[in-house]
């Protein structure tokens, strides 16, 4: 009896650990954290401003739309991005993301600033990393 009791145990925890290991953080598209990159962050400039801005974007990884946990919980910036793109219809159309990083560029942060701007002075776009 203790014998099928300690298989049962451990049984159990085996299957927690790795139903445990099935769950996923928030993660960003790829696709879009990608272009986000290419299009924005230049690691080997000389400027400060870009210089900083590369470091945040390094640091903040899926942060730089998200906030939090879930992957439902995006910043101001991820917000209006996601108001354009699709991320099941659009991870693969590389054109549309980026004209959607152009457009939302253009858009009125919260202190006044466009994102856009924001990005040129080395700040990531949905504000500092909670």
């Amino acid at each position: 009896m203790k014998r099928g009791r300690f298989l049962l145990v451990v049984t159990s925890v085996a299957v927690a650990m790795v139903a445990g290991g099935l769950a996923r953080p928030a993660f960003a598209i790829k696709q879009f954290q990608d272009e986000f990159k290419a299009v924005y962050v230049k690691p080997d400039s000389s400027d400060p401003a870009e210089k900083a801005l590369a470091t945040a974007v390094e640091a903040a990884k899926c942060n730089l739309c998200h906030k939090g946990k879930e992957k439902k919980d995006r910043n101001a910036y991820g917000n209006a991005l996601a108001e354009i793109l699709d991320k099941k219809e659009d991870a693969k159309n590389m054109e549309k993301i980026r004209k959607a990083l152009e457009t939302v560029a253009a858009m009125k942060s919260a202190d006044g600033a466009t994102y856009g701007e924001l990005i040129k002075m080395g700040k990531l776009p949905g504000g500092p990393v909670e």
